[in-house]
């Protein structure tokens, strides 16, 4: 299924029922006086978080949302049925707001329970309620209110702890074929990657991670150039973030310094807090390399860079360094997370 990671949608919340004029009217009972029952409450809009969603591509047709309408009342003091809800199931990871004052409604990785976008209007009131002992037979009544309406504006953000970044060709999807059961395309050409891929590594009964790959980035993406800004957002929900570097020498235009450079350049650039992230340099395709070239690549990059994080060298179409690089993640992680239960 193709990903889909914004969409606008319109909703509508039922409209209350209308309230009933009515007497009654039955033998022996000539003075009944009025039994016009309430008008029924209309449906909200509810949305609802679902981890196992993670795409938008059911709103890609369907953008209009409506709830239930309330019944009006009856005689006999009868009240209208409320309208129905309408739910709205969303991947966990979706930002929700207002498409017209682009005001932030909801982040739904953060809801629990289903969350009341658009309430149903008030039934009307039947002409029961204005009896008195000075108006006895009323005849007046209200309509029921409408319900809510708003444009929604769904972006969502891919849930994943760890995130894979560089330029076009890195060896970013052939790295998440090698450690998870993801099969994103790969081919000998760069943007391959069209848009975000989620892969689960397994690593021991509750001990996995999820990893996400996003189109590569090219100079001047957090401008607008290629395909990497539209994605660059995805990055922000990961925990650490894998800098894979084509060290092979086959490609001229992926020299390695200058493509780190270039990938922080448009982290910096991005904002949002994406260069503060904790970011971990992996060199791939270094079959390419023998052991003494490696070495010799892999030490002039750290003092060239000035690299104080960990450094993994690896061949992800081979499977070469990647469970060392696997098992380094998942401690990571254990640590990560024994802090913040600390």
């Amino acid at each position: 299924m193709k990903f889909v990671d914004e969409a606008v949608i319109s909703v509508h919340a039922g409209n209350g029922g209308h309230g009933c004029l009515s007497f009654l009217r039955e033998k022996f009972r000539p003075m009944g006086g009025p039994d016009g029952g309430d008008g029924g409450r209309g449906g909200d809009v509810l949305l609802i978080a679902d981890v196992g969603l993670n795409t938008l591509a059911d709103f890609r047709f369907t953008r209009k949302f409506k709830a239930g309408n309330g019944a009006s009342g009856a005689g006999r003091n009868r009240s209208g049925r409320n309208g129905d809800d309408c739910r709205i199931t969303l991947p966990a990871g979706t930002i929700v707001s207002d498409a017209d004052t682009g005001d932030v409604i909801a982040d739904m990785s953060t809801v629990e329970g289903p969350l009341v976008i658009a309430r149903g209007g008030r039934g009307g009131a039947g002409n029961a309620r204005f009896k008195s002992s000075t108006n006895q037979a009323p005849r007046r009544t209200t309509d029921g209110r409408p319900g809510e309406e708003r444009r929604l504006k769904l972006e969502l953000r891919v849930l994943a702890d760890v995130g894979l970044l560089g330029l076009p060709n890195a060896g970013k999807s052939t790295l998440l074929r090698a450690i998870s059961q993801a099969r994103p395309r790969v081919a000998d050409y760069p943007f391959t990657t069209l848009h975000p891929e989620l892969g689960v590594v397994d690593t021991g009964p509750g001990e996995g991670f999820v990893v996400a790959d996003i189109p590569g980035l090219i100079e001047g993406a957090a401008a607008g150039a290629g395909l990497g800004i539209r994605f660059l957002k995805h990055l922000g929900r990961t925990r650490l973030l894998l800098h894979l570097v084509d060290v092979s020498g086959v490609d001229p235009q992926s020299e390695p310094v200058k493509a780190v450079r270039t990938v922080e350049g448009e982290l910096a650039a991005y904002g949002q807090g994406l260069a503060e992230l904790p970011r971990w340099l992996v060199l791939n395709k270094c079959d390419f390399l023998d052991e003494g070239r490696l070495a010799e690549v892999r030490s002039s990059l750290v003092e060239t860079l000035e690299w104080r994080g960990p450094v993994y060298a690896i061949s992800a179409i081979n499977g070469a360094g990647c469970r060392q690089l696997v098992h380094g993640i998942s401690e990571w992680l254990k640590e990560q997370r024994r802090t913040r239960a600390s």
